[in-house]
């Protein structure tokens, strides 16, 4: 080859669909979850339409159970998971020191294999609304006997896709742990490292760690489905519950990686515009740990309704509750930060504020269901939707979109529009607040979750649910325009981001040009 082709750039498509650049690839990642995030949130309205008033209305009970299903599937693996890695891919390698991540190409490999998951996932539900056969109905935890006996053929389309998607994470992670360990910049040693790369670099391991079980799981629905095996066939001698033990061993670290990383920009957030250093980074970092560890400890608290020993109850539900010790560490150090700092209140600090308050809400009601003899009652009821909307939606997805705005200054060059940025806040916030809130009032009333249809008492609620949802989906296309704007132009930021402000991004000598979206050599 000659010389002049190792120069050669790639532009127009090429450039994004061959590139191992890793803010490219950042980009496309965030690109994706944005995509994903107004497929999902249709799904939502969907559902929050049938929801509106009791009986049925808009769809068919079999079309609402495919809504809940692949809404889920696509708001934690399409959105929340690929967001975060976007925002790893762009910053780790900047916060470190390193001029790319250790491994470029799989980091090009990992990305493309979402789009291919997802459109294996959507596909079914294009065939289902086309009437050849059903897409995924069994919910997003697809527990046996729901996803094995009675499902529709689409499931095998779903196990594929779900394999792709475990592919795709555990080569993200290693690639992040690669970066981390072999790329630090000279004097970086792993206590001087930003808290953003810290909760990415134990995420990883999580991911690592967790991401073979869930394909153990699908792997055996497989061969039950197809090859006359009975690993969740007691018919067969095997267990139903097997499969739930299985799944959970993985889901709850799973949620674990969807709030850490959330964890870290926060972190990185909160001290900018406080213009303080972080309080207790040392014990940021440990309670990260702990978190990440206990994640691994306390699996069946999703099911003690299955009949579990008292004593199996009594430990699930111990453990639980220990896991908000170090998350209470992280918000007390959040909020002693924030402790006669000189404060002021742009739209990532807003968000960030926002996930502390609110995330806290979603902490306390987890607390609640962590009690065995009370989790009989909340079991299966709104109660739960509204605890973990609280965590995923006002916990992850907030601080997505803190550090689309803290960070955008430093990806595009450009400032995005302020006033717009506190006005697309504050209808998120109410939005999500008035859309979620009411679900603990109509669960702790007994309301069961994943029905098209309800009793005539919660009618209120659900309507202001509903008005709360199609807002809060609304108010996102106000956050398209805000980014589209920002990246096609503006007020120049300076080097100095935030006026005053002590955030370590902005102080640490870039290894790119400040507003860099050019394309760096490609890898040999």
């Amino acid at each position: 080859m000659s010389d002049a082709h190792h120069d050669h750039k790639p532009t127009g498509i090429g450039r994004w669909l061959f590139s191992t650049n890793h803010k490219d690839i950042g980009t496309m990642y965030l690109w994706f979850s944005l995509t994903m995030l107004f497929v999902g949130g249709t799904m939502a309205l969907i559902i929050r339409a049938e929801l509106f008033q009791p009986g049925l209305q808009i769809v068919e009970p079999e079309f609402f159970n495919q809504m809940t299903t692949l809404h889920g599937l696509i708001m934690v693996f399409g959105v929340i998971m690929p967001a975060f890695v976007g925002l790893a891919n762009w910053q780790v390698p900047m916060m470190i020191g390193a001029p790319d991540m250790a491994l470029p190409r799989m980091n090009n490999w990992s990305f493309w294999l979402l789009p291919t998951a997802f459109s294996m996932l959507v596909a079914s539900l294009i065939m289902s609304i086309m009437g050849m056969g059903s897409a995924p109905n069994f919910g997003w935890t697809f527990y046996a006997p729901l996803s094995t006996t009675f499902a529709p053929a689409s499931t095998d389309y779903f196990i594929f896709s779900v394999h792709l998607l475990g592919i795709s994470s555990v080569m993200g992670a290693l690639n992040i742990i690669a970066t981390i360990m072999n790329m630090r910049a000279p004097g970086m040693t792993y206590m001087k490292m930003p808290i953003f790369v810290w909760t990415w670099f134990i995420t990883a391991y999580l991911l690592i760690a967790v991401m073979p079980v869930l394909a153990a799981a699908v792997t055996m629905m497989l061969t039950d489905r197809n090859f006359g095996t009975s690993f969740f066939s007691a018919a067969g001698g095997g267990d139903p519950l097997l499969f739930q033990h299985v799944f959970w061993f993985f889901g709850h670290p799973e949620v674990y990686i969807m709030i850490l990383p959330a964890f870290g920009v926060v972190s990185q957030i909160i001290p900018t515009f406080a213009r303080k250093k972080l309080f207790g980074y040392t014990s940021m970092v440990y309670a990260t740990a702990s978190i990440a560890f206990l994640s691994f400890i306390v699996w069946a608290h999703h099911m003690v309704t299955t009949g579990m020993p008292v004593a199996a109850e009594l430990f699930f539900m111990y453990a639980t509750m220990l896991i908000a010790i170090p998350t209470g560490v992280k918000v007390f150090n959040w909020v002693s930060t924030m402790w006669r700092g000189s404060l002021t209140f742009e739209t990532p600090m807003l968000f960030a504020i926002a996930f502390v308050v609110l995330f806290t809400i979603g902490g306390f009601t987890g607390l609640m269901l962590a009690i065995a003899p009370a989790d009989f009652q909340y079991q299966d009821t709104y109660f739960v939707v509204a605890h973990f909307h609280y965590v995923l939606v006002t916990g992850s997805l907030f601080t997505i979109m803190a550090a689309v705005y803290y960070w955008i200054p430093k990806w595009t060059g450009n400032m995005y529009d302020e006033k717009l940025g506190k006005v697309h806040f504050w209808l998120t916030c109410i939005s999500a607040n008035v859309l979620f809130f009411p679900m603990h009032f109509v669960g702790l009333a007994g309301m069961p979750r994943r029905i098209p249809d309800y009793s005539i008492q919660f009618t209120e609620f659900n309507q202001m649910a509903s008005i709360g949802a199609f807002v809060f989906g609304f108010s996102q296309l106000l956050f398209l325009y805000i980014v589209i704007k920002a990246i096609k132009g503006g007020n120049k930021a300076t080097t100095e981001v935030w006026e005053g402000a002590e955030g370590l991004e902005f102080t640490l000598p870039s290894p790119a040009p400040f507003h860099s979206f050019t394309t760096p050599p490609q890898v040999k």
